[in-house]
């Protein structure tokens, strides 16, 4: 009897997020008998500044890279960005012509991976999304609407964000709502990972995680030119409460530099009177997930204030507009740029503690349902507009 050839699908991994969000997926593409995972990795996960050490992580995990793309033009600008999607679309190309994959699948709404879908499309491949349908604020929202029009099978997490994919003229049977894989994660991770592996990475002080202390993720706002002026309020606001505090440093997003400076200045000038700061530029999936769920509040505006943490419930303070009309869970205070609303919605939230776990973006055996769907659904390159 003759054998069934493996579908090839490619997953390229340009930022940590790409892979710590979906490894319970590539887990289960790795070793499904019908399928033929492909990873390639590139942007800044190859990056020493950003965390080298993430190309090692994954393939200490058991996965293969196939191929890796030098493909960061470095800088943190907005001119940055856009030659790094040029650069991103020239060297996949040259991945994709190698690897020949059944499906492209790609997760999100960054920069890079509008060029891997419009390289993927000129090349007649059948593209996956994940996370379509979402509604967002920045740049970000524009891109991942872009993909999904490039895309042919859509992973939504969301009923609201089905219907949007739909309503842009998408194929109702080929939209698909599986819910967060960042939520089916969270939910994964061992309970008895403490999150102390952040006291071994990082500068500052040790943050004895057994009390109560604070989370800071934010990143730049693309569409806005003070993110520098906004993270200082920020800063503020956290000095301020006198908690300990564990702060990420920003993605590499347009506007990264200005935070980082507002960090560092912040930091060498004495400003930061508060001590009992620890500053980490990135964490393994599984520890980063330990020690989110040990937060007494997450602050910033990063999206896992509103997935994981939903599922989690983590209280969120979110700031500004990076996650605009984003579906999200009664564990979210959203506050503007002001110090005095930051710390007060901080305060809120540390008396009210943790919220009871939300299902708004978890389903169970969501990548089960994914890694079903690429190894059987049919494939096709050419679309059209569905009129609902």
């Amino acid at each position: 009897m003759k054998k069934t050839a493996k579908r090839k699908i490619c997953f390229p991994i340009m930022n940590k997020i790409h892979y710590a969000r979906q490894k319970h997926l590539l887990t289960l593409l790795k070793n499904h008998p019908k399928a033929d995972l492909q990873i390639v990795a590139g942007g800044s996960v190859l990056l020493e500044k950003y965390g080298e050490r993430f190309l090692s992580a994954i393939q200490d995990a058991g996965f293969t890279v196939q191929d890796t793309l030098y493909n960061v033009i470095d800088g943190g600008s907005h001119i940055s960005m856009a030659k790094t999607a040029g650069l991103t679309a020239l060297e996949f190309s040259n991945s994709l012509y190698k690897l020949n994959p059944d499906v492209v699948l790609i997760r999100g709404d960054r920069f890079e991976q509008l060029a891997i879908a419009m390289t993927a499309a000129y090349l007649n491949k059948t593209i996956a999304h994940i996370e379509g349908g979402d509604v967002s604020g920045t740049i970000d929202e524009s891109v991942r609407h872009a993909i999904t029009k490039l895309a042919h099978i859509h992973f939504v997490t969301n009923e609201d964000a089905r219907k949007r994919v739909i309503q842009m003229g998408e194929n109702p049977k080929m939209v698909f709502n599986v819910g967060s894989p960042d939520a089916e994660f969270a939910a994964s991770v061992d309970k008895k990972l403490d999150g102390s592996a952040v006291n071994r990475i990082g500068i500052g002080e040790e943050i004895d995680l057994s009390k109560p202390f604070l989370m800071v993720m934010q990143h730049p706002v693309t569409t806005e030119k003070n993110n520098r002026e906004h993270m200082e309020l920020t800063l503020k606001a956290v000095n301020e409460l006198n908690m300990p505090a564990i702060w990420f440093w920003p993605n590499s997003d347009a506007g990264t530099n200005e935070i980082s400076k507002a960090i560092r200045d912040y930091r060498e000038s004495g400003k930061l009177t508060n001590a009992q700061v620890r500053f980490v530029t990135d964490l393994l999936p599984e520890d980063f997930i330990a020690l989110l769920r040990r937060a007494s509040v997450l602050i910033g505006n990063s999206s896992a204030g509103i997935k994981e943490c939903s599922y989690l419930g983590v209280p969120v303070v979110n700031i500004g507009t990076r996650q605009n009309n984003r579906l999200r869970g009664q564990n979210v205070l959203d506050v503007g740029y002001s110090v005095n609303a930051i710390k007060k919605a901080i305060q809120s939230q540390l008396e009210h503690g943790k919220y009871q776990s939300s299902d708004l973006y978890y389903k169970p055996d969501g990548s089960k349902k994914m890694a079903e769907i690429l190894t059987t659904v049919p494939l096709y390159s050419q679309k059209k507009f569905y009129n609902v």
